[in-house]
């Protein structure tokens, strides 16, 4: 049996708040969008989304575990059929509670709780990550590249490993590794010469 919360409950007895959590949460899923005060809001938020996770699940048993806490079939086929396809690819945090400033006849201070069913965009991979596949590609053409190709290649990879978070950053450090290679090539013909 769940342990019932600490504190004064909504509406009145846990039986009550049981009901009163259960329609607010299938007039959520009917609307999409409902407005609220933020106590109400912030309890539901928990139950919604442990309701939509079964619903992303979509098998018998947990439509029978939905059921039993909103009674109402047609909201379960909502929920199933047009929610859950539509936040299967999101792991979590599919709703969104905003303040809306207080209610005018009691000031009670409101919210608005709503579905998040925008697509998820996926993270670009990490710039290390890309950096360190970067070098492992270029090894196989250096190994084959004459003497003076394979310096400049192996002057321009610690400017992609360097982590160069903007194009100018990144073409600052190809330029300071293009004048380290300049340098160092008028160095080399001296020494070349006194062994002569």
């Amino acid at each position: 049996m769940p342990k019932p919360t600490k504190g004064p409950r909504l509406g009145g007895g846990p039986a009550h708040e049981r009901l009163l959590l259960a329609n607010l949460a299938a007039a959520l899923f009917t609307h999409k969008s409902i407005t609220t005060t933020e106590t109400k809001a912030k309890r539901l938020r928990p139950l919604a989304e442990r309701l939509i996770t079964f619903a992303k699940r979509g098998d018998l048993h947990a439509r029978r575990r939905v059921l039993s806490v909103i009674g109402d079939k047609e909201v379960v086929h909502v929920l199933f059929t047009e929610i859950a396809p539509l936040v299967a690819d999101r792991e979590g945090g599919y709703t969104r509670i905003t303040k809306i400033g207080n209610r005018k006849g009691d000031n009670a201070p409101m919210a608005v709780i709503e579905l998040v069913l925008e697509p998820v965009q996926k993270k670009a991979a990490p710039a290390k990550t890309a950096a360190k596949a970067a070098p492992k590609a270029e090894e196989a053409p250096v190994e084959e590249a004459p003497a003076e190709e394979a310096a400049e290649v192996v002057e321009e990879t610690p400017a992609a490993e360097a982590g160069a978070e903007s194009p100018e950053e990144g073409a600052a450090a190809e330029a300071a590794a293009e004048d380290a290679v300049v340098e160092e090539i008028p160095e080399e013909t001296p020494a070349e010469e006194k062994s002569e």
